[in-house]
């Protein structure tokens, strides 16, 4: 398999984690975001959005969006699991991953503040929508989990909440968020970091990592 990506990107980390908990390998292939290599005919020929991550199978499929492609690797290597057994438990997973890949993530990624920079807006305030962002949906994800057992979002395994959770943690500090105030998230991100395929996964220990 190959996986089309870029160390800092928070879906490429989730897939990431997901091939290393699957025990899959894959041969990565970075496109320099901030460079505008995602954009290259080359790469839009296979995946029109210009995104990361692209996923090539063995047999030359091609699988974009993050999610899609977790998902596929789950029915597709089903061990170990990465989606409770239980449907509505399944289905409150599902809803929390949602609520980072959909409605925060997207608002706050790279191709969203460049625009905003375009608009004229000032650095300051471009780091501040990013911050905004993060802190409604994380704040939002910590009331999801508050009442689930742990020590992962959903009981004691990991499950896609964690492959979304650990990446969005990330890019919250990374824009100056006070993590802190989320402990039933950390307590889940703890957890999670303790395991070799999320360490392994981590954006600096990438090989195009800066």
């Amino acid at each position: 398999m190959k996986l089309h990506g870029y160390f800092r990107s928070s879906a490429s980390y989730r897939v990431r984690i997901a091939l290393n908990l699957k025990g899959l390998s894959s041969e990565h292939l970075a496109h320099h975001l901030r460079k505008g290599e995602q954009c290259a005919p080359s790469y839009l020929a296979i995946n029109p959005q210009g995104l990361v991550p692209t996923l090539e199978n063995d047999a030359g499929a091609i699988l974009t969006q993050s999610l899609a492609i977790i998902e596929w690797l789950d029915e597709t290597h089903p061990v170990p699991p990465l989606l409770p057994d239980d449907p509505l438990q399944r289905a409150k997973v599902r809803a929390f991953a949602m609520a980072l890949a959909c409605d925060t993530h997207p608002v706050q990624n790279l191709k969203v503040l460049a625009r905003l920079r375009q608009l004229g807006l000032a650095e300051a305030t471009v780091t501040e929508w990013a911050a905004w962002a993060n802190r409604e949906g994380l704040a939002a994800c910590e009331t999801l989990v508050a009442g689930e057992a742990g020590p992962f979002c959903f009981g004691d395994r990991p499950t896609i909440a964690d492959l979304c959770l650990v990446p969005q943690l990330a890019n919250a500090r990374r824009f100056g968020v006070d993590v802190s105030v989320y402990p039933r998230l950390l307590k889940a991100e703890a957890a999670a970091k303790a395991i070799q395929a999320f360490a392994d996964a981590a954006p600096d220990k990438q090989p195009d990592a800066e």
